[in-house]
Parts: C-alpha cells; sequence; structure tokens
C-alpha cells in the first residue's frame, strides 16, 4: 500500500479512566458488596465543596463550581475544579477526577470502603454489611423498582380509556396538553376495588409486592386486600435518577383527603425527596432557578412556563432533608407559596426550619404571590412576565425572620419594643452556624437603629407629637401581610377584580344594592369579565335581589336568605359555563374579603377582638375596594393628554373625551361614602 503514513491510534481520556474504575473494582471486591440504595442515600447527604475545601482553598467560581489549587500535584496557577451539583471533580492541569468517596481515598489514603465508613459516620449514616440478607434487600427492592413502574404504566393506559374520562377532562380543564400530560406520566386509578391490584396480580405481581410497595390495602379484619388509590389522577413520583418509586392521587369529586401519597415503602421516604427532583438537577445544572412549589399541578405549569427548577414537597411541610437536597442544587432557592393565610403560614414554617441549618452561602428566598393565587392560576391569568416579575421581588429570609416577630405588633412603647427585639434575638439564637449568627445579629441590630430613632416622638407642626408608628402599614384593600404588601403591587389589579366578584358571590343579597357599581367595575380580564356579565344577568332576572322562588319558600324570612341565594346564583352560573371561574373567584374572596374586613374593624379600636361584620360593613369594604381599583384603572397621564389636547383644539371630540375621563373619576365606586 502507498500513501501517507497511518496516524497512530489515540485511546481516548474517559477509556482509561473506564480502565481505572474496573482496576479499582477488581482491587476492591467489597466496592460491589454495599447496597446502590446505600451508596446513593450517602453521595446524596455530602456535599462535594465542604469535603475537598479541608484540604484545598477554594474559591466559587460560578454557582455550584469552584476553583483551587490541585492537590494532587504542585501548581501556581489554579485548575483543580470542584462541581456541587455534579458533585465531581476534576484537574485539568494533572486528570485526577472522581466524586467525595474518591477524593477522601486519595487524599487520605484509604480503601474504599474505609473512605466509605468514614464519609458514612460524619452525616449520621449507619453502614450496612454486606450480609445475605442485604443483598435480598436489595433484590426486593429492585423489584419494588418494575412493580411501580408496571403501575405508572396501567395508571397512564387508564387515563385514555372511558374509565379515566373525568381525570383527563380535569387535567385539560387545567390548561395541560397531552404532550405535557404524557411527558409527565399522569394518570388515572379508577374508582375500583381492585382495579389496580387485580390486573397486576393477572400479570403475574404477588400480592405482598403491591402492600409493599404501598399500591394496595390490606384491611385488618381479613377481608380481601384493596387498592391505595381509587378514582384519583394519578402524579408519578420520581427519584433523584428518574425511576418512580411512589404517586401522589388527586381524587375526582367529593372526597378526602384530597391528595393522598403513597406510605413510607423501602423505595419512597417522604421527607428525603421532592416531586420532580431529578428534572430540578437538570434544570440546577444550568443555572436555572430552582423554585419550591406547593402543589403537584403548581410544579407542572411553572415547568410548562419554563421554569424546570420547579420542586413541590410531598405531602409535608419542607423537612431538613429537603432542605438539603435544595441547597446542593442552589445556593438560594426560591420558595413560592400561595397567597393566602395557610401559604403564609407555609412559608412563616420553612424559615423557622431552615434557620438552625443556614451556614455561608446557603439561605432562601420567599415570593409573596398576591392573596388567593398561586403559581399556577397566575401563570393562567397573568402569564409568564408575572411569575418572572414576582421572583425578582422575591424576599431575603431575613426579612421573613423579621416580620414573624414584627409584624402587626405595636411598637409605640420603650417596652413594646423591648419585647419585639427580645423576640428577633431569640430567633437569632436558633442560628447555629457562628459566622452566620453573628451576621443575622447585625442585620437586625440595623434594622432596630433605623426603625427606633432615639426619639418616638415625630416633631410636626409646633406643639404636634405624634407617635411614630413604623410598624403601621397603609394598607390597600386587601393585601395579605407586609410580604405581599411590599412585594406583589404590581400583580395587585386582576387579584382584586377576582376577589370583588367573589365577595358577591360569597353574599349575592348584596347585588342589587352594587349593582350600578358593579357595572362600572373596570375590568380588562376576559374571563372575569363574562363573569361580571353572568352576575349582572342574574340580577336582571331578580332584579329585588333574590330569586321569586326562594322568596316563596323563605316566607319573608329575610336573614335566612343568604345560603339559598348562593345555591341559586351558582346553578345560574353554571347554566352559563362559568362555574369553575365562579368557584375559583369564591374561593379567593372568602378568606381575604373577611380577614381584610375584619381587620379594619378591629383597628377601629374593638375590645372583643371579634369584628362584628353586617351587611352595612361589607358593602363599605367592597366600595372602598372598588374605589381603590377604580383609581388603579385611570392613568394620570390619559387625563393629563386629554387636557392638553383640549387647549391645542378646542373641538367638541376633545371635549367630550376629557368629560369622559372626568365622569369616570367621579363615578368612581365608594367615592361619596368613604369621604
Amino acid at each position: 500500500m502507498t500513501g501517507a503514513p497511518a496516524t497512530p491510534f489515540k485511546f481516548p481520556p474517559q477509556f482509561f479512566a473506564f480502565l481505572v474504575a474496573l482496576r479499582d473494582v477488581g482491587a476492591h471486591p467489597w466496592r460491589m458488596a454495599f447496597p446502590p440504595g446505600f451508596l446513593d442515600e450517602l453521595r446524596s447527604r455530602l456535599t462535594l465543596s465542604e469535603i475537598v475545601g479541608r484540604k484545598v482553598v477554594l474559591k466559587r467560581k460560578s454557582g455550584a463550581e469552584y476553583l483551587g489549587l490541585c492537590p494532587f500535584h504542585n501548581e501556581k496557577t489554579p485548575s483543580f475544579t470542584v462541581n456541587d451539583r455534579k458533585a465531581f471533580f476534576h484537574c485539568f492541569g494533572c486528570g485526577e477526577h472522581g466524586d467525595a468517596v474518591g477524593f477522601v481515598m486519595k487524599t487520605e489514603n484509604l480503601s474504599f470502603p474505609e473512605a466509605v465508613e468514614k464519609l458514612a459516620r460524619e452525616v449520621g449514616l449507619a453502614v450496612p454489611r454486606a450480609t445475605p440478607a442485604e443483598r435480598e434487600r436489595a433484590e426486593r427492592v429492585a423489584t419494588l423498582h418494575d412493580v411501580v413502574e408496571q403501575a405508572a404504566r396501567l395508571f397512564q393506559k387508564q387515563l385514555r380509556l372511558p374509565v379515566g374520562r373525568q381525570g383527563l377532562d380535569y387535567l385539560r380543564g387545567r390548561g395541560l396538553d397531552d404532550a405535557t400530560i404524557d411527558d409527565f406520566r399522569l394518570g388515572f386509578a379508577p374508582d375500583a376495588r381492585d382495579g389496580l391490584t387485580g390486573v397486576l396480580q393477572r400479570e403475574g405481581v404477588p400480592l405482598d409486592k403491591l402492600l409493599e410497595a404501598g399500591l394496595a390495602i390490606q384491611p385488618d379484619d381479613g377481608r380481601p386486600a384493596y387498592d391505595r388509590f381509587r378514582g384519583r389522577v394519578m402524579f408519578p413520583i420520581a427519584d433523584r435518577r428518574g425511576r418512580i418509586i411512589a404517586f401522589g392521587g388527586r381524587v375526582m369529586g367529593p372526597g378526602e383527603p384530597k391528595y393522598l401519597n403513597s406510605p413510607e415503602t423501602p423505595l419512597f421516604h417522604k421527607g428525603a425527596n421532592l416531586y420532580c427532583l431529578d428534572r430540578a438537577r437538570l434544570a440546577a445544572a444550568k443555572d436555572g432557578p430552582v423554585i419550591v412549589a406547593e402543589g403537584y399541578m403548581d410544579v407542572i405549569a411553572l415547568h410548562g412556563a419554563g421554569f424546570t427548577g420547579a420542586v413541590a414537597p410531598l405531602g409535608t411541610a419542607l423537612t431538613e432533608g429537603q432542605l438539603g437536597e435544595l441547597w446542593k442544587l442552589a445556593d438560594e432557592p426560591y420558595l413560592c407559596f400561595d397567597g393566602d393565610n395557610a401559604g403564609r403560614r407555609a412559608a412563616g414554617r420553612a424559615a423557622e426550619r431552615a434557620l438552625p441549618l443556614l451556614r455561608d452561602g446557603k439561605s432562601l428566598r420567599f415570593l409573596a404571590l398576591p392573596a388567593g393565587e398561586d403559581p399556577d392560576s397566575l401563570i393562567r391569568v397573568r402569564g409568564v412576565d408575572a411569575m418572572r416579575r414576582a421572583l425578582s421581588l422575591a424576599r431575603p429570609l431575613a426579612d421573613v425572620i423579621w416580620d414573624l416577630e414584627t409584624d402587626g405588633r405595636a411598637a409605640d412603647t420603650p417596652e413594646r419594643r423591648a419585647s419585639i427585639q427580645r423576640a428577633v434575638e431569640r430567633r437569632v439564637a436558633e442560628i447555629a452556624d457562628p459566622v452566620v449568627r453573628n451576621y443575622y445579629k447585625s442585620d437586625m441590630k440595623e434594622r432596630f437603629a433605623s426603625l427606633w430613632r432615639p426619639a418616638v416622638y415625630q416633631a410636626g407642626r409646633r406643639g404636634d407629637r405624634r407617635p411614630d408608628r413604623r410598624f403601621e402599614h397603609d394598607q390597600a384593600p386587601f393585601a395579605a401581610g407586609a410580604a405581599a404588601r411590599r412585594a406583589s403591587v404590581d400583580l395587585d389589579e386582576s387579584r382584586q377584580q377576582r376577589i370583588l366578584l367573589g365577595a358577591l358571590l360569597e353574599r349575592p343579597f348584596l347585588l342589587h344594592i352594587l349593582a350600578e357599581e358593579l357595572a362600572e367595575l373596570p375590568i380588562a380580564n376576559a374571563e372575569l369579565a363574562r363573569l361580571r356579565q353572568g352576575l349582572l344577568d342574574a340580577l336582571a332576572l331578580a332584579p329585588s335581589g333574590i330569586d321569586p322562588a326562594a322568596a316563596e319558600s323563605l316566607a319573608g324570612d329575610v336573614d335566612a336568605d343568604p345560603l339559598l341565594e348562593v345555591g341559586l346564583l351558582e346553578a345560574h352560573l353554571e347554566r352559563l359555563g362559568l362555574g369553575r371561574i365562579a368557584a375559583n373567584a369564591r374561593d379567593k374572596a372568602r378568606g381575604i374579603f373577611r380577614e381584610a374586613q375584619s381587620g379594619g374593624a378591629q383597628s377601629g379600636g374593638g375590645q372583643s377582638g371579634q369584628a362584628q361584620t353586617g351587611p352595612d360593613d361589607w358593602v363599605a369594604q367592597w366600595r372602598r375596594a372598588a374605589r381603590h381599583l377604580g383609581r388603579l384603572a385611570i392613568e394620570p397621564s390619559e387625563l393629563k393628554q386629554a387636557e392638553q389636547a383640549l387647549a391645542e383644539d378646542l373641538s367638541e371630540e376633545n371635549l367630550h373625551r376629557l368629560r369622559e375621563i372626568l365622569d369616570r373619576m367621579r363615578r368612581i365606586p365608594g367615592d361619596s361614602e368613604t369621604a
């Protein structure tokens, strides 16, 4: 043969890494003796940068990546990288690489099992011995993975059959398309005693495996086993590696609990996992935001909007184990709870749980959604930009800790301020890391100093000495707590429209009183405009404020009408195809409208602490909120432009335009009642 000499073949670097791995396995046959689940659990509890940081001075390069001088060869320019998200180190100078166990082996001259035992002791994890029983358990777990995977496929199949029509309609009604449904492997559990267990047993799955996997329940009285999940839309829950290990099921129609999760099993530990954790790990590797929402649908909505780092707890409050998982993904994950009282309580609990665990660089940020909103509804109604805006307004953990002890508390005397300061100091003392604790102390001292000047009174005009009430806020109608007041002003308008309509659904007898204001209410959202029209149509059918049939059955008992009217109005809206919109608006308004009204009553000096809410109070509160919304709808520039146009051209058209704007301003609901 003639021609150029053949280029010598070179093995790629990955080949030699593979040979090294084979060498290690051959040299240490016990490497394979540890159950796979144990090694996964150990690695999940370790933070590589902390382990490497004991030997190497690391500097953060970007996100979860660090850079330092390689401990395996002499170098003056750093080429040794550590990545917490990938749990891997690599030196570009000498080629050394590996995980936490490998680093300890190399730097401390330990064997594989010695390094594993050392790291396991540090994180409080018992090391299982390679006994026949352990090998049997590993085989059993592998079998359970197969069983759960079979169940997931069956649930998916049932969703597309006539028996799953109700579940499919629900998911599509929540805005999910077929591609999303398939991507998240959503399914349906038929409302039958053995819809799953019967099929899988006929396919050869033993009943004891179905029980062990949490898919079936065996009654104590000896009756046949039955399905745990019945009549529910099914959300498969995966582990870090993407394998299905459990399920969450949402009931269709009435029934409790609304959401039901798999029990603790050899595969599934609620406090150590998160919904969509496997997907979030990929997003975090690309520096996407990690967002903790409350429910499965919130997470799916966030993923659909491009926030693929979204996760959710699994039927429990956020645990220490879950916080550890989050901090492996991001230094400051976002906690996004629903904008209602329950959501604020959940945020407070998460803040309290995180406080003792804080360390340098690791904290949380909190999204304050408008009251009554969740990520799913926010994205559907207002779009992705509203969620981005909410992320940009997220507040640090220090703000939430401050609010826990100061929000709503009077600070107008030295004794009250001392009580607040002592409460804040007790909170800060819970932080275990001394460096972080000292910085929190400094931060809180600065807050006290900036809020409480030595003189507790402000000087006004001569002789006017007024208390400096720094914890009292001017509150827009229905604002829900300090967080929402500060962080969701730009998300407020559509929320208030929804709540105002929902308040009338809660008290239909007010419709005839507020009909004119309702008709004038500025509503740009098409969905809510339809609901407003439905309310006005109902009023046209019953101009006195109550359906004639209801009036006859009540026999003149005016005080007994609200519940009956609610039912009549709901039926009317259901016939118009507005049932879901109405139910959502009523749910949003139910707690918030009462809370805001009751809070206003209490601030008026009531001694009992229990506000007495009557029809007049509801009307006044509704009108105040409507007036606030009306002012939001009129841009100051609009009036200025109309005036300028009339000054330049005294035409009939410009005069009519200015009069129209002025009439709108005069017609803002509630002006006369609250002036």
